[in-house]
């Protein structure tokens, strides 16, 4: 059974594939790929919910068991790793056990090379193929000379914390915030690191127990957030999600903020600072076709992925680019960090805030986004779409409709079992209605 989706290993803890005894076999199995003499720990850092220490010890467990060293971050936000292990001398790997934006029930497993990148599809293939060969890791085990060793890495949380503010230093006085920190993995560093920097701050959301995370709460529910901004008359909303790789952004009139416009606006920050280099934003292939727009406007070149921020990377050093990301809210800025980062994209926002004076609706205006409705139908199993009748008869029925004037993107979800649908055109009911009419599909033939 394939491990590895699109954002590591995940699924509901103690059904397989997030099991103690999966993860004591990824251990073993990065161990025995990764480890050498002069690279020999495995930096493993977790979010909040309750699964995450028997998953962060057993995994640990494997790694020690192949005779290499761990060094736990505790709890952390994932791209807290990918900092700690690019700085770790002795680093062979960063590892985050982390289900993201998903409930309390599912956990998962994403991993960083020593220099804080994550893997690619190649060597994820390699990690799962050795994962399911008991006989190969019974060697590797019997070839081992010794047993590792466990130590905490003193103060991660601050050390990363630090990082962020040599990343992006920015002064925001006078900025009233709210922020929802999802009880996630950012709960204790969102108010240090924004009150830090001057703001007034709203904090909600930063209580975890362990079963709370991403509960009605965070990137996934900002309602609250946007009530409060309206109330309060705050500057701006900040929605961060359970492991604090991603941000959702809510304008001082309590509206939305989508990861593409935060994306238009950094950039378009970035080229007139003179640093957008070669003038190329990445973005996926699920971007609004707003964003295309915008960019093209102002001479910037707009390469497209496929979906996750792992292949938004790979694009972005193809093309040699620093600013790219997922209209879910994942962004990547490369010439200050090497994964996406919901904590640094506050920051560089909030830098453009502060430094042009102008309020967030007016700033988001510089993209004009594109009616799109995005429908998540959950489905009892994920069969090859072009297996299917009903499907993509109403696929096609949605393209010949919308006339050239539109699109339709149907995919599996990498991370769930469950089909995204996502229609986008100029005419917000027409676009409406061919959404529905593909969702309704997808439940009668796999639903």
């Amino acid at each position: 059974m394939k491990l590895f989706g699109t954002d590591g290993i995940r699924g509901t803890f103690n059904q397989h594939p997030m099991t103690v005894e999966t993860a004591l076999r990824v251990g073993q199995a990065v161990a025995a790929t990764f480890a050498t003499p002069s690279k020999h720990t495995v930096i493993i850092g977790r979010d909040t919910r309750q699964s995450g220490q028997a998953l962060s010890s057993a995994l640990a467990a494997g790694v020690m068991s192949m005779g290499a060293h761990v060094a736990l971050a505790g709890v952390i936000p994932t791209p807290g790793v990918a900092f700690l292990t690019a700085a770790h001398d002795e680093a062979a790997l960063g590892v985050v056990i982390s289900a993201s934006h998903n409930p309390f029930e599912d956990n998962g497993i994403k991993l960083f090379n020593e220099d804080g990148f994550k893997f690619d599809e190649a060597v994820e293939a390699r990690i799962e193929a050795l994962v399911a060969d008991t006989d190969a890791l019974q060697s590797h085990l019997k070839a081992a000379s010794t047993v590792g060793t466990m130590n905490h890495i003193p103060h991660a949380a601050t050390r990363y914390l630090g990082f962020l503010k040599e990343a992006c230093p920015v002064d925001i006085s006078g900025l009233r915030l709210v922020a929802d920190a999802s009880n996630g993995a950012a709960s204790s560093l969102v108010e240090p690191l924004l009150r830090g920097a001057g703001a007034e701050l709203t904090l909600i959301n930063a209580t975890p127990n362990g079963i709370n995370i991403n509960a009605g709460c965070g990137s996934e529910h900002p309602d609250e957030v946007q009530a409060l901004v309206t109330s309060s008359g705050a500057s701006a909303g900040l929605a961060f999600d359970g492991d604090a790789d991603r941000l959702i952004c809510v304008d001082e009139t309590g509206e939305i903020v989508s990861g593409d416009q935060v994306i238009a606006i950094v950039a378009e920050y970035y080229r007139t600072q003179g640093i957008l280099a070669n003038d190329t934003v990445v973005t996926t292939v699920m971007s609004n076709m707003g964003l295309s727009a915008c960019l093209e406007e102002k001479g910037v070149t707009h390469t497209k992925s496929a979906v996750g921020d792992r292949h938004v990377m790979l694009a972005m050093k193809e093309q040699g680019a620093v600013v790219g990301g997922e209209d879910s809210g994942h962004m990547i800025f490369l010439d200050r960090h090497t994964t996406g980062d919901g904590l640094l994209s506050a920051l560089l926002l909030l830098t453009v805030l502060k430094e042009t004076g102008k309020p967030l609706s007016e700033l988001k205006q510089a993209m004009t986004v594109f009616p799109q409705v995005l429908i998540n139908v959950d489905v009892a199993e994920k069969k090859p779409l072009e297996e299917l009748t009903a499907v993509p008869k109403a696929i096609d029925e949605a393209e010949k409709a919308l006339n050239g004037k539109g699109r339709t993107l149907v995919r599996y979800s990498g991370t769930q079992k469950m089909l995204r649908v996502m229609v986008e055109g100029e005419d917000a009911d027409l676009t409406r209605y061919w959404a529905e009419a593909i969702a309704e599909a997808v439940r009668q033939e796999i639903g």
